[in-house]
């Protein structure tokens, strides 16, 4: 490997910058500051020194509990430059849940972002022995407590104690002392299949992973990348953050999801690790925009993604057709330009992963002259397994797997992955690691896969979401669900079929279009549940569906659906912090209205 551990990585890359090139840029006061190479180095090492100076040593387990902020970049690496094993955690998570990992885990700080995060701490502070102290961010915290410390005054005790020639050589000591080997962190799984695992991470395997990945994908070094993805997740720390900090890409962070449409017009960034729901909920804007719009606007929105999607497969196919070309030309001026100019202008390439991007989406996008490009990864294997790159890029696939990794299909078609960025196993769970990665190194990824003509892998579903209808088919339901999330009033779609006699769905339906669709009909309601109980309604998705659907087998198709007046969330559970499905919650939630589809 290039670097020996995460701490060489950062002093390499501090070193070949210059101090006063920015690193990253952050949100305060109402605008972007800059966090200069050289500012990033002095903050990380005196908190660093500040954490030793309070007792803190090599293989110690840190939480660390925030919103993506600039103080999470410093806090992670400063904890890493020391050898303790950072343990963050999505700062949605309940008192117990955090409790619970803590626990789990053996904590002997927590590093919190604010007084709300500080609440939860208190409420069990000392039912965890080792959990000695709690820093917080934010200086305009509420407690008397001695253990209670804010970040600034670590950073400034870490400040006295050595010039910064002895401060530097002190922590390059602390830093050649860590070993490839030793653990970095410890991510807990977010529990869309169940209890969460503490998941061992090395600086090797993450390192290996960095490595790989900017070996397939390339000079990323002049990109400035938006970050909005949750840092405390192994897909946007190594891909969003890390990989992209190796290179000296410059890193935006955004304020919240919320804000992601806002800050892209700040930035104007050239490229963002994403998820598939924000490019879904991104072209569902720009379509239902359009139809507000004249009827000649109108048709040539219509037929410039016409021509768009033809020359996206064309040039899949690997063919030239002139005519098309010049056609394409012409209404990227007209058209995709524009829609370019709304994502800030400069943007070039969407990275996605965490779920399955709707082959619609990725052709869209890549009509629009914004290349998507898929991957593939779990938080066991550090967490990128496979990914298409700008210049090789087949749609409907994940690419192809990283050079220093080995990959097979099981005979019943689960991935199998083999290499140095899989995990070390998980934390205090031997026979969960058994089961996870067996004795010749090969992890059970629980993804269903095949490989296409040009040697991509292409994930077809779960291994545990596979249906077996009580008639004996087997059904895979996340391309069905995809396929019926097109439709503009559905948001989130949920099948249910497993042992069934048909497949039924629970839709979370897009309640804007659903009121626009109400006033169409001129139905009239007090509520939501109201709404959706509407006949008329109900009828006219009813349709929506029976077209998307038209081309399935007959034991594929959704035959009864029930709308729900809650749209699923992070915070009422139905969503991880990555926005995944959780099955399990989402089924046992709605048990009763699952039973009442299959009541005879």
């Amino acid at each position: 490997m290039k670097y020996k551990n995460i701490p060489d990585m950062f002093f390499q890359t501090v070193r070949y910058h210059s101090s006063e090139k920015p690193a990253f840029l952050y949100k305060s006061d109402g605008k972007y500051n800059e966090l200069t190479y050289g500012e990033l180095q002095d903050r990380v090492e005196k908190l660093a020194l500040g954490l030793l100076e309070l007792g803190f040593h090599k293989g110690d387990r840190i939480g660390l509990i925030s919103e993506n902020r600039i103080e999470w970049i410093i806090v992670s690496f400063a904890i890493n430059l020391i050898g303790a094993i950072d343990v963050p955690l999505f700062p949605i998570l309940s008192a117990k849940q955090e409790e619970d990992i803590f626990t789990d885990c053996g904590v002997s700080a927590v590093i919190v972002s604010n007084q709300f995060q500080l609440s939860k701490i208190l409420q069990f502070k000392e039912n965890i022995a080792s959990l000695r102290h709690v820093i917080v961010m934010n200086d305009d915290y509420d407690s008397n407590e001695l253990y209670v410390k804010s970040l600034k005054e670590l950073e400034e005790r870490g400040g006295k104690i050595k010039n910064d020639e002895a401060r530097h050589e002190h922590l390059l000591q602390k830093a050649a002392a860590i070993q490839s080997e030793d653990l970095l962190t410890l991510i807990y799984t977010s529990g869309t299949t169940g209890t969460p695992k503490g998941v061992m991470l090395t600086h090797k395997n993450i390192l290996s992973n960095i490595e790989a990945v900017l070996e397939s994908i390339g000079d990323l070094s002049q990109d400035i990348q938006l970050s909005y993805l949750p840092l405390c997740h192994t897909y946007e720390r190594t891909g969003g953050f890390l990989a992209l900090f190796s290179c000296g890409a410059l890193i935006a962070l955004a304020e919240s999801v919320e804000t992601v449409a806002t800050n892209i017009q700040e930035i104007k960034p050239t490229m963002m690790t994403t998820v598939p729901k924000l490019l879904e909920t991104v072209k569902k804007k720009i379509f239902l925009s359009m139809e507000k719009e004249s009827g000649s606007k109108r048709f040539i929105f219509k037929k410039a993604i016409d021509i768009g999607y033809r020359k996206v497969l064309t040039d899949q196919e690997g063919k030239i057709n002139p005519m098309l070309n010049l056609k394409y030309k012409i209404v990227d001026r007209l058209v995709f330009s524009k829609i370019r100019a709304k994502l800030g202008g400069r943007m070039n390439k969407f990275i996605s992963g965490g779920a399955p991007i709707s082959e619609d989406v990725e052709i869209f996008f890549n009509a629009c002259g914004i290349r998507v490009v898929q991957g593939y990864g779990l938080t066991e294997a550090s967490p990128i397994v496979a990914n298409n790159t700008v210049k090789d890029n087949e749609i409907g696939t994940v690419g192809k797997p990283l050079d220093n990794l080995e990959l097979r299909i099981a005979e019943d078609g689960e991935i199998l992955v083999r290499g140095p960025s899989i995990m070390k196993g998980y934390w205090n769970d031997p026979v969960g690691t058994s089961l996870a990665v067996d004795e010749e190194g090969w992890l059970y990824t629980g993804d269903i896969g095949e490989f296409t003509m040009k040697g991509n892998l292409k994930i077809t579903d779960r291994k545990k979401d596979i249906f077996v209808s009580s008639g004996g088919k087997n059904i895979a339901p996340q391309a069905i669900e995809n396929l019926l999330s097109r439709s503009r009033f559905i948001d989130h779609c949920v099948l249910i079929g497993d042992n069934r006699e048909f497949i039924s769905a629970l839709i979370t339906p897009n309640f804007d279009q659903l009121k626009d669709l109400a006033v169409e009909f001129g139905v009239e309601y007090n509520n939501l549940t109201e709404l959706i109980a509407n006949e008329k309604i109900i009828a006219h998705i009813k349709k929506d569906i029976d077209f998307y659907q038209s081309d399935l087998s007959k034991y594929e198709r959704v035959r009864k659906f029930q709308l729900l007046s809650e749209a699923f969330s992070v915070d009422s559970g139905e969503l991880s912090p990555k926005m995944s499905i959780k099955r399990h919650v989402v089924e046992s939630k709605y048990s009763y209205l699952i039973e009442m589809m299959y009541e005879k």
